[in-house]
C-alpha cells in the first residue's frame, strides 16, 4: 500500500470531496499503486490480474450504498493505463464517485488514462460521479484520456456528472452507451479550457431498445487560446428518445467546434440535436458591472453561473 501525502490529500479532495477515508466501498490509487481499500458485505472489489485495475462486484439488490474509486498523481513523469470494470447486479441503487487528480512539479509530463466499463442490471440505478483536476507549476503537462462503456440492461438508469474545470493540458473524453429497452443514461457535462489546453467530448449512444431514452447536456467555457471539441452520435435503432446539446462560452482567441451526428433507423426514433457557441453578452456584463463590479468580476460571475 502506498501512504498518503499533504498534496494528493489534497488531490483528493477536489477530485471527490475526501477530508478523510470515506464510509462505504472504496479503493484509493495514489501513483500507480492502491494506497487505501475497504469492501463491505454488498460491494467487493478485486485486483485484476492480467492489467492494471480492479473489478467493482455489486450484489443484486444493493441500495443506499457508495463506492469512492479516486486517482492520484503527483510523481513527475508517471503514465499509467487504469482498467476499471463495474458489475452491478439487478435492482441496486448506488452512487460511484470516481475522479483524476494531477499535481505536476517538473518538467516531464504526467498522465492517467482510465477505462471504466460499467455493465448495469436490469432496473437498477446509478448515479456516477467523475471529476479530472490538475494544479502545479512545473512545466511538464498534466494530460488525461478518460474512457467511459456503458452497457445498461432492460429499465436501468444512469446519471453521469463529468466535470474538468481546471488545469488538464489535453484530455479526450470518450463516452460509448449501449441501451436496452426501457433504459436511460442522462449526461452532465462541464468542461473549461484556459492557456493553450485542447478538450475533446465524445459520445456515442446505440440506442437498441424500445422504449430507451438517452439525454446528453454538454456546457463549456473556452479561454486564452484553448480549443475545445464537442462531437455526438445518436443511433435510434428502436422506438427511442435521443437529445443531446452542446452550450458553449467562447473567449479572446479560443475556438470551439461541435458536430452532432443522428441516425435513425427506425420511423418511431426520436432524436434532437442543439448547439449553441457564442460570447458573453454585454447587457450581462453592463447590468453587473451597474452593481460595483469590475469587467473581470462580472465575467467571473456570469462563468460560474453557467457552469454552476
Amino acid at each position: 500500500m502506498a501512504t498518503i501525502d499533504t498534496i494528493q490529500q489534497n488531490l483528493l479532495k477536489e477530485v471527490a470531496e475526501l477530508d478523510s477515508l470515506p464510509v462505504g466501498a472504496y479503493n484509493i490509487r495514489a501513483n500507480g499503486q492502491s494506497a487505501a481499500r475497504n469492501t463491505t458485505a454488498n460491494i467487493d472489489i478485486v485486483t485484476k490480474e492480467d492489467k492494471p485495475g480492479i473489478d467493482i462486484i455489486i450484489k443484486p439488490g444493493t441500495k443506499n450504498e457508495s463506492v469512492h474509486i479516486p486517482v492520484v498523481l503527483t510523481m513527475a513523469g508517471l503514465k499509467e493505463n487504469v482498467y476499471n470494470d463495474f458489475f452491478i447486479g439487478e435492482d441496486c441503487d448506488i452512487v460511484i464517485v470516481a475522479g483524476c487528480g494531477i499535481h505536476c512539479g517538473g518538467q516531464e509530463d504526467s498522465q492517467h488514462d482510465g477505462i471504466h466499463s460499467f455493465h448495469i442490471g436490469k432496473n437498477s440505478k446509478v448515479r456516477y460521479i467523475e471529476k479530472h483536476y490538475g494544479e502545479g507549476e512545473g512545466r511538464g503537462k498534466r494530460l488525461m484520456n478518460p474512457t467511459t462503456k456503458v452497457h445498461l440492461e432492460e429499465g436501468a438508469y444512469m446519471e453521469m456528472e463529468a466535470t474538468q474545470i481546471s488545469g488538464i493540458d489535453d484530455t479526450l473524453r470518450k463516452t460509448e452507451a449501449v441501451l436496452e429497452a426501457g433504459a436511460s443514461l442522462v449526461v452532465h457535462e462541464k468542461v473549461m479550457t484556459t492557456g493553450d489546453q485542447n478538450a475533446v467530448s465524445d459520445f456515442t449512444a446505440d440506442l437498441n431498445g424500445e422504449g430507451s431514452s438517452c439525454n446528453i447536456v454538454s456546457r463549456t467555457v473556452a479561454k486564452d487560446n484553448s480549443t475545445q471539441h464537442f462531437s455526438s452520435v445518436l443511433n435510434g435503432n428502436a422506438a427511442c428518445a435521443g437529445h443531446t446539446e452542446c452550450d458553449s462560452i467562447i473567449m479572446d482567441n479560443a475556438r470551439v467546434a461541435a458536430s452532432p451526428q443522428l441516425t435513425a433507423s427506425v420511423v418511431d426514433a426520436s432524436l434532437i440535436h442543439e448547439a449553441a457557441i457564442g460570447k458573453i453578452a454585454g447587457e450581462q456584463l453592463i447590468k453587473l458591472m451597474t452593481l460595483g463590479l469590475t469587467e473581470q468580476e462580472a465575467e467571473e460571475q456570469i462563468v460560474n453561473g453557467f457552469l454552476a
